[in-house]
């Protein structure tokens, strides 16, 4: 019998502050890595013949992250939690088909989209991406004044408005880059394509959204003449 994921708590769908990225580069850091792939390699293969502890462990360690993944395709946070733990169940299950050594998150982030995609799909509705952009204060500056803080405020709901209109597909690519942060090689593991293609995918992702923003503002600039 296949193991079932414990139910994950209740995770919530904000992305992390921009200042908390973490920095990379030094052996020590590159020796951690390391240490941490081979502890979840264990804690996978301990996965596979069903024990509870290590499951538990996996679910701990990578639910916000698939919460968050979730909730940038299904739009609402309930709706992001039931797939992220339905994503689970079927990962687990999928185990005994998992390569040894590879790397566990994107693999379960591919089966975590995929089952938000298909919940939207059948409930035949848009998602309503409400992404966090967060503004950090001016270094050894004052704070921004009223008209500076709006004007602020209106470009992130312009954003927000262009990033909902693009495809599911696109808001994943530009999620996993810039909201969660992921390397390269990940994403195309996560995505489920050649590295290569990550770079093209994210570029034309981009230019939609570009364009999107563009248009927007051309669309503003003729309401204000007309008006």
């Amino acid at each position: 019998m296949a193991p079932r994921a414990p139910s994950p708590g209740r995770a919530s769908p904000v992305p992390p502050d921009g200042d908390n990225a973490p920095v990379a580069g030094s052996s020590g850091e590159a020796a951690a890595r390391d240490a941490q792939t081979a502890h979840e390699t264990e804690l996978v293969e301990r996965a596979r013949v069903g024990e509870s502890a290590a499951i538990e462990e996996l679910v701990t360690t990578y639910q916000d992250l698939a919460v968050r993944t979730a909730y940038v395709i299904v739009g609402d946070p309930d709706e992001a939690n039931d797939a992220a733990q339905e994503g689970f169940v079927k990962a687990f299950r999928a185990l005994s088909g998992f390569r040894y050594g590879a790397p566990f998150r994107p693999w379960l982030l591919r089966i975590v989209a995929n089952e938000a995609i298909n919940r939207r799909r059948a409930a035949q509705r848009r998602a309503d991406l409400r992404l966090r952009v967060a503004t950090a204060d001016p270094v050894g500056g004052s704070p921004p004044g009223p008209e500076e803080s709006a004007l602020g405020a209106e470009r992130r709901a312009e954003l927000l408005l262009a990033v909902n209109a693009l495809r599911p597909e696109d808001r994943l690519v530009i999620a996993y880059r810039y909201w969660l942060e992921l390397p390269e090689a990940e994403m195309a593991e996560a995505l489920g394509v050649a590295r290569g293609t990550v770079k093209s995918r994210l570029s034309r992702a981009l230019g939609r959204l570009r364009l999107s923003l563009e248009t927007g503002h051309a669309a503003g600039r003729e309401g204000s003449g007309d008006a």
